[in-house]
C-alpha cells in the first residue's frame, strides 16, 4: 500500500470573534470568485467597500453568540473528527480549512514532516454536495498549493458523497432519535446558492433549471448539480427514515446579495410555516456535516425566534452529525474507497 496521508478540509472560521479578524476572515472568503463570481474589480468593489465594512461587525457579534471557550465550534469540531478518524486508520490525518487557519501549506507540511517518504495524499472536503463554492473551490484550491509547492506525492479527492449508503445511513441514524418525537413536519434546510452557479456547473449547458423536473430527469449535469444532490439527499434520507412526503420539505438559508437563489428560502418559509398549521418543526442542515455560524446562530437561535414569533409552538433543531460514529465510519469508508 502507498505511504497514504489524509486531509480533511472543511469552510473555516475567523481565529476570534474581534471584528479586525472578521474583516480578515469575510476578505478572504467573499473575495473567492467562486463564492461571488463577479469581475475582480467589481468583486473588490462590492466586499471591500459595502459588504465586509457593514458585515464584520454583526458577524463577530453573531460569532460571539456561539463560540466556545476552545474556540470556533467548526474548527474544534473539524479537529475532533480528525481524532476520531484517526483513531481508526493507521495514515496520519491533518485538517486544512478553506479559508483561516489551519491553512493547506500547513496541512501538507505537517503531513510531510510525519512522513518524509509520503507517496499519497487523500483529500476529504467535508462537503456532501458539489457546489463551485463549496466542494469546488476547496479541491481547486488545494490542487493550486500542490501545483505551487511542487510535492511530488499524488493527489487524490473524495467525490461530492451526497447518495452514499453510508452517508445516508449515517445522517438518517442521527436523525431518528429526534423524530421519535411528534412533529408536524421536518425541514431540511441546505445552504443557499446563486441560481447561476448551478447554471455555470451545467456541461450541457442546457439542463438545470431550463428542463421540467429537472433533478429528476437523468442527466450528466447531475455530477456537478447543486440543486439535484441535495434534493437527492432528502429522498434518500426521508425513505430511509420512512417518511411519507407530506411529513418534509426542503429550503434554502444564508442568501448573501439580491440575485435570484435557490429557493425556497428557509429565512421565508420559517415564519410562514405556523400560518399553514405546521406548529411542531424539525429542522435539520445537511449541507453542513459539522455544526457552526449557519447552524447555531442562524438555524437554532434565530431561525427558532422566526419560528415561535410567528406562532409555532415548537421547534427543535437536530445537529450536524459532527463526531457520530457512523459518521466517522464513513468518511474511513470514504477514504478507502479512493483507489
Amino acid at each position: 500500500m502507498a505511504k497514504r496521508g489524509v486531509i480533511l478540509m472543511n469552510l473555516g472560521s475567523p481565529d476570534s470573534t474581534s471584528v479586525k479578524d472578521l474583516r480578515k476572515y469575510l476578505n478572504e472568503f467573499l473575495m473567492d470568485e467562486r463564492v461571488i463570481d463577479k469581475p475582480l474589480w467589481l468583486r473588490t468593489l462590492l466586499v471591500r467597500g459595502i459588504i465586509v465594512p457593514f458585515r464584520a461587525p454583526k458577524s463577530a457579534e453573531a460569532y460571539k453568540t456561539i463560540w466556545w471557550k476552545e474556540g470556533s465550534p467548526l474548527v474544534v469540531l473539524t479537529e475532533q473528527l480528525k481524532k476520531a478518524v484517526q483513531s481508526k486508520m493507521s495514515e496520519t490525518v491533518e485538517v486544512a480549512m478553506r479559508y483561516g487557519n489551519p491553512n493547506p501549506t500547513q496541512a501538507y507540511e505537517n503531513l510531510l514532516k510525519q512522513n518524509p517518504d509520503l507517496e499519497e495524499v487523500v483529500l476529504v472536503p467535508l462537503y456532501p454536495h458539489y457546489a463551485m463554492s463549496s466542494y469546488e473551490t476547496a479541491v481547486e484550491y488545494m490542487k493550486e498549493v500542490y501545483a505551487k509547492k511542487k510535492y511530488t506525492f499524488a493527489l487524490k479527492s473524495v467525490p461530492p458523497f451526497y447518495n452514499h449508503p453510508a452517508y445516508i445511513n449515517a445522517l438518517a441514524e442521527n436523525m431518528r432519535p429526534y423524530l421519535q418525537e411528534d412533529f408536524d413536519q421536518l425541514l431540511f434546510s441546505y445552504h443557499g446558492i446563486p441560481e447561476r452557479h448551478v447554471q455555470k456547473t451545467d456541461p450541457t449547458g442546457k439542463h438545470c433549471l431550463q428542463v421540467e423536473n429537472c433533478c429528476f430527469k437523468s442527466c450528466e449535469a447531475h455530477k456537478t448539480c447543486y440543486r439535484h444532490q441535495v434534493t437527492m439527499t432528502s429522498e434518500l434520507v426521508a425513505k430511509k427514515l420512512g417518511l411519507k412526503k407530506d411529513k418534509w420539505q426542503q429550503s434554502y438559508q444564508s442568501r448573501l446579495g439580491r440575485d435570484p437563489w435557490l429557493q425556497p428560502n428557509t429565512q421565508v418559509r420559517l415564519p410562514q410555516l405556523p400560518k399553514e398549521g405546521v406548529k411542531k418543526l424539525m429542522i435539520v442542515c445537511p449541507s453542513f456535516v459539522s455544526d457552526c455560524l449557519e447552524t447555531l446562530e442562524e438555524i437554532a437561535i434565530r431561525g427558532k425566534e422566526d419560528y415561535l414569533k410567528s406562532g409555532g409552538e415548537k421547534y427543535t433543531y437536530i445537529p450536524c452529525m459532527n463526531t457520530s460514529e457512523l459518521w466517522v465510519d464513513t468518511v474511513v469508508q470514504l477514504i478507502n474507497e479512493v483507489a
